[in-house]
Parts: structure tokens; C-alpha cells; sequence
């Protein structure tokens, strides 16, 4: 089989957090269920989100999911955990999908380690490897976008591969979809990498990011591509993404941020407003879409000049 279709949520609403930004130290009032102030889990309305969002997922058979991947922070976690479940496949984490924090000057925040991980979330893989580490002293938007795009090549070759490897003769001309589970900048940075377009303004708002949300992209050419994934170097290994050729031969975006399998429609819609988009109480200037009572998605916070 070849993957001929990739799926892109964004998490549910989480926990809230704080950041000094003099000392680089996160809290929150609600204790993380993996001692990480920065991994909070996902707040009851979240939990609901990630409910509906398994309901619509289930009904995905054209092709069907067969692979999972998600950043490795605690919220995609749980966002995925009421589909796993229901489906019995295992959730593949990957850093190089993670979280983007900018080019703050202090360490930036880590998932918590795969076996702690894997206690939490029995669905958790234990044998997949990350594609790419990010650094923790900090990534300007340029970086994220080829962290990205090198991830999205890692993984699309490692689920061609192994489709290959293990589908029988008459199943190599048939086609399967992944499903990624990630945060707001690098759902975004997804969206650029596979359609190869890199907008001059990075701040344009261009693939929606709402929580819980569906994006959909079809590959343009269904063959196996040839190339190395595994080897990861010092800095971010070059894809050439970019002038429309996107990762791998291009994608297609045939459905950006589909929020109808929702009940509270499209919710915490986010984009980029630069390297320096940052709040003393560590949140982002962009507000949009929220209603009242709820927690703060003050998701991907960014500073390069504290």
C-alpha cells in the first residue's frame, strides 16, 4: 500500500499555563499528569472535542486510517486516546511534530520521556523513533517549517516502507491515509510543507488551526518515493518543500479545517504574528474565537528578544 492521504487535527482545549519570561519557569494551577507544567492535559471541554472528533474519524474508510502519528505532548495524547481505543491502533509520537516555541532565550519545553508516556497511554509506541529532536534553545518560524517538513518526510517514507514491506501482492497497488495530531503553528507548518506553498508573509492566515479540527490532503503522485528518513545529522536536515513542490511530490489540500463533526463549530483559530508574538504572562496576542468561561489557549508561545 502507499499512503495516498494524510489527516491533520489540532488538540483539544487543555489546561492553562503560566510563564515567567525572565526565568523561563511554567505553572499551572492543575497539576499535569506527567509532573510537566508545560504538558497539561485537556480541559473537560477538550475531553468532549476529542469524543466528537473520534466519532467523525471512525467514518474515514477512503481510504481508512492505518497509521497514527502526534506530537508527544500530553493534550494530542489524550485528543487521540477515544479513537485508538475504538480502532486499536497505536499512536506513534514524534518530536519533530511537536511544539513550536520560538526563539525564547531560556530551555524550552520537552515531552515527557516515551516509557512514562507509554504508562499513561498503553497505545503509546515504544519502537518508533522520533524523526528529529527539536532544539530546545529555541527555533525561528523559518526552522519550525523544515523541522516540519523533514518530519512529514520521515514519516511518509516509514509508513511507504512498512506498507510495502508487509502488504501482501495484491494489496501494493492500494492506498491507505495517516492521521497526525499536533498544535496550532505546526498544524499550520504541515499545511505549507505538503502543498509546497510558503506565503511571503509567514503571518498570512492561511491553513486553519481550530481545536479538534480536520484537514485533509491527497497526495498528487501515488508511488513510493525513494530517499532516507532515518539519519538525522546536526541541525535540521534540508527537504526541498518549497515554490509548490511540497514534500514528496506535493499534496493537495482538499479540506482545510472542517469543524462540522463539532458541536461548538470552529473554535481557537490561531496564526502566526511573527518570532516575537509574546505576553509577560506567556500567551499570545491572538484571541480569537473564544468563549467565555473556558481555560486560555494560549498555545505556542514566542520570544525572540526578552
Amino acid at each position: 500500500m502507499v499512503v495516498s492521504t494524510i489527516y491533520v487535527t489540532r488538540h483539544g482545549f487543555r489546561g492553562n499555563w503560566t510563564l515567567d519570561p525572565q526565568t523561563g519557569t511554567y505553572a499551572t494551577n492543575t497539576p499535569s499528569p506527567t509532573g510537566i507544567a508545560s504538558h497539561p492535559a485537556l480541559a473537560a471541554y477538550g475531553v468532549l472535542q476529542a469524543e466528537q472528533l473520534a466519532t467523525a474519524l471512525l467514518k474515514i474508510n477512503d481510504p481508512p486510517i492505518t497509521r497514527v502519528y502526534s506530537s508527544p505532548f500530553y493534550r494530542c495524547l489524550q485528543t487521540l486516546e477515544p479513537f485508538v481505543k475504538r480502532t486499536g491502533l497505536e499512536i506513534r509520537g514524534d518530536n519533530g511534530l511537536g511544539e513550536w516555541y520560538g526563539l525564547a532565550r531560556f530551555t524550552h519545553p520537552s515531552p515527557a520521556s516515551p516509557s512514562l508516556l507509554h504508562s499513561l497511554f498503553p497505545s503509546y509506541s515504544l519502537t518508533y523513533a522520533s524523526s528529529i529532536i527539536p532544539s530546545t534553545n529555541g527555533e525561528s518560524v523559518a526552522d519550525l517549517h523544515d523541522r516540519i517538513a523533514y518530519a512529514l518526510q520521515y514519516t511518509i517514507l516509514y509508513a511507504d516502507a512498512e506498507d510495502q514491506s508487509s502488504a501482501e501482492p495484491d494489496l501494493l497497488g492500494s492506498h491507505t491515509a495517516i492521521l497526525i495530531c499536533t498544535h496550532a503553528a505546526s498544524m499550520i507548518a504541515i499545511g505549507r510543507a505538503l502543498t509546497g506553498r510558503m506565503p511571503e508573509d509567514v503571518c498570512e492566515d492561511d491553513f486553519k488551526t481550530f481545536t479538534c479540527s480536520i484537514s485533509k490532503f491527497e497526495r498528487r503522485k501515488l508511488s513510493v518515493q525513494d530517499g532516507e528518513a532515518v539519519s538525522v545529522g546536526l541541525g535540521i536536515p534540508k527537504v526541498d518543500w518549497k515554490d509548490g513542490k511540497g514534500v514528496l511530490g506535493g499534496w493537495h489540500c482538499v479540506t482545510n479545517g472542517d469543524c462540522s463533526h463539532l458541536k461548538g463549530g470552529e473554535e481557537r483559530g490561531w496564526h502566526f504574528q511573527g518570532d516575537e508574538a509574546f505576553n509577560e504572562d506567556g500567551g499570545t496576542s491572538d484571541r480569537r474565537n473564544e468563549p467565555q468561561g473556558d481555560d486560555d489557549d494560549d498555545e505556542a508561545r514566542h520570544a525572540s528578544k526578552l
